[in-house]
């Protein structure tokens, strides 16, 4: 849902945005690396430039 409404407020969003916008839920299994990743593809920009954590 949050990313849902990130991409509706800011189709093309950096990694940061996508980050902070993500930062009041809670990912234990990944550190949010391949959620940055999907979100950051759905918006149509490269998943190759995203930093692993």
């Amino acid at each position: 849902m949050s990313a849902a409404a990130l991409l509706k407020e800011n189709p093309k969003p950096s990694e940061d945005e996508v980050r902070s916008y993500l930062s009041g839920n809670l990912c234990r299994c990944t550190g949010y690396h391949n959620i940055v990743k999907a979100i950051m593809a759905a918006s149509g920009q490269d998943v190759e430039t995203i930093a692993a954590e």
